[in-house]
């Protein structure tokens, strides 16, 4: 609905929309949390018992390399070491050379090393290490009955001993041969079992693999199935309606499928394109409503243009008439008045001029944006310079040197910069100190996309708080006697630097005198270099 306030403006207001009925369902996310948390508890059973898998075939792996095949080469080694001992003690026996007896004694400490080897592998195998108890059982009272009584006799010739009992050892070493075949083959068929269960066992672990894979393949299917119906569809089927709507189409309706966030998204979208239908048929009423308010304020400007001019003319003429009058009366009846009449024919001719200068000030304060608003680039160095020339009188009158640092180019409108660089240094010569030299200082600094510039002067200064209301149109510090002027100047100031989109303040912590600071736009480019200009002393 389009209405207009009191002073013109145009407002509107927006229809109001009946609430539309959330939709009701699961949502994408909740969609996404039940499939994940599925898809993690299948694939945490089958991790489970693929690692399951993985440590019993790395037991059995490490049970074949570690003890099953040790054990059996240490068997061996131990069947080893028994054979030499019975060949040195024959060999001895026969002959009776202690030399003979080297493979003996080796072979002894060889059979102590095999049997503390087998000893440790074999201590959780209880059938073999019943067959190691009866090895070394044969081989004990072998040693015992045979080699013991052979080693120990003096040798020089055949041992007697030897030939005594060479067939009775014969048959106990028999048996020690015997005893070590079962224990070979106890450890054979160990590790030909452990060999079975390690293929079983990778076979039983490469098929886990196998299905882990399959079902990440048929979850990854299910999942960009899952998603190109529940949220890619959808989607894409609300980008259409939305780039429909986006590019004009403003009567095409946004359709809602898919989950439930993703139906109450598109009604969103339905209810926004529902409002900017709405607000384009305003801004339709409005836009015309707008253009008939700017022909309006364009013909309001030109007549306050107008009675601005006409009020100029019209008021300084009898000013003018009014001041002529009064010195022409003073001149030709001076003579036949007192010096009370003269006083006040002074007062009346310096009234009229005064208000002929207000009139002149309020006219430029309302000027400022409206008559010079031309933007362009404008050289504060050159600018600054005509001033300083304009002002020269007033500046040797005074006794004052005024100078600047390297200034330089911004953009605004010359005409106005010109007035207010005027307006702020002769207001530091009006209002200096008889106390010392008059010094004003223009300087300029680059802070940020801003041109910062300064006007010090060592005058009698602002107190702190009358720094707001300086700025404030016919606002004085000073009586007119000790300080001419209409407290117009720097709410003039004030005017040109907010029109140009700068701020201007007092600086207080400056001493003595004072310090105007303001900002400006202009090119970042900086001044040339230099030490500060006197332009006028």
């Amino acid at each position: 609905m389009i209405t207009t306030d009191e002073a013109g403006q145009v407002h509107a207001r927006p229809p109001a929309g009946r609430p539309a009925a959330r939709p009701v369902g699961w949502t994408t996310r909740r969609w996404l949390a039940v499939g994940a948390c599925v898809a993690l508890v299948v694939l945490a059973g089958l991790s489970i018992t693929g690692a399951w898998v993985f440590a019993r075939s790395t037991q059995i792996s490490n049970h074949l390399v570690d003890e099953s095949s040790p054990a059996l080469v240490a068997a061996v080694q131990l069947e080893k070491s028994l054979t030499d001992q019975e060949t040195g003690v024959r060999g001895y026996g026969l002959t009776g050379q202690r030399s003979f007896l080297e493979p003996y004694t080796s072979g002894l400490i060889l059979q102590r090393q095999s049997t503390e080897r087998l000893r440790t592998l074999l201590r959780h195998d209880r059938a073999s290490r019943g067959d190691l108890g009866q090895l070394l059982e044969q081989a004990r009272s072998w040693q015992q009955r045979f080699a013991l009584p052979v080693a120990a006799a003096p040798g020089g010739g055949p041992i007697p001993v030897a030939a005594a009992r060479a067939d009775e050892g014969k048959q106990d070493f028999d048996k020690v041969r015997s005893a070590s075949s079962r224990l070979q083959n106890t450890l054979q068929q160990a590790s030909a079992k452990a060999r079975n269960d390690l293929r079983a066992a990778r076979e039983f672990r490469n098929w886990i693999f196998s299905l882990i894979a399959l079902l990440i393949l048929v979850m990854t299917g299910l999942v960009f199935a899952g998603l190109r119906r529940g949220v890619t569809l959808p989607l894409g089927r609300l980008s259409t309606d939305v780039q429909q709507v986006a590019e004009g189409d403003f009567a095409h309706t946004v359709s809602a499928v898919g989950p439930a966030d993703l139906r109450s998204l598109a009604q969103d979208v339905e209810s926004m394109r529902e409002r900017l239908v709405a607000e384009l048929a305003f801004s339709d009423a409005a836009r015309s409503r707008l253009d008939e308010q700017a022909t309006d304020l364009r013909r309001s400007n030109a007549e306050l243009e107008q009675f601005a001019y006409v009020a100029s003319h019209d008021l300084q003429e009898p000013l003018r008439k009014v001041a002529s009058f009064c010195q022409l009366l003073q001149r030709r009846y001076g003579d036949q008045l007192d010096d009370r009449a003269g006083q006040y024919i002074e007062f009346a001719v310096d009234g009229a001029n005064r208000m002929q200068t207000l009139i002149n000030d309020l006219l430029a304060f309302s000027r400022v944006g409206r008559l010079h608003s031309d933007s362009a680039t404008v050289d504060l160095e050159q600018l600054f310079e005509r001033i300083a020339d304009s002002l020269s009188l007033t500046v040797g009158e005074a006794g004052a040197e005024v100078t600047h640092d390297p200034l330089p180019v911004v953009t605004g409108d010359p005409t106005q910069l010109g007035m207010l660089l005027q307006n702020l240094v002769s207001n530091a010569i009006k209002f200096r100190s008889p106390e010392r030299p008059c010094r004003v200082h223009l300087s300029a600094r680059r802070e940020g996309g801003l041109w910062s510039f300064a006007i010090s002067d060592n005058g009698i200064g602002i107190a702190p708080e009358f720094a707001d209301k300086v700025f404030v149109i016919f606002q004085r510090l000073h009586t007119r006697d000790a300080y001419p002027g209409n407290g117009i100047g720097l709410a003039l100031c004030k005017k040109i630097v907010e029109f140009h989109g700068g701020t201007i303040a007092i600086d207080n912590e400056h001493t003595p005198g004072t310090r105007f600071t303001f900002t400006l736009s202009g090119p970042a480019a900086a001044p040339a270099d230099g030490a500060p200009e006197v332009v006028a002393g």
